[in-house]
């Protein structure tokens, strides 16, 4: 009985924890979170993209 449960709680290890809620790796995370943070700093507002079809 005990070599059977063996298998399992092994699997059972094999679980990371440490993901965020996206289920992403840590470093995947950050990664995204950086480009996240570059696309918006490099966004233009819709107020601005109005006032230059404007003229």
């Amino acid at each position: 009985m005990r070599l059977l449960l063996l298998p399992l709680l092994l699997l059972s290890a094999c679980g990371s924890s440490a993901n965020d809620p996206s289920g992403a790796p840590p470093s995947e995370a950050r990664q995204l979170n950086d480009s996240a943070a570059m696309l918006d700093a490099n966004s233009v507002s819709p107020e601005a993209l109005n006032e230059s079809t404007a003229k």
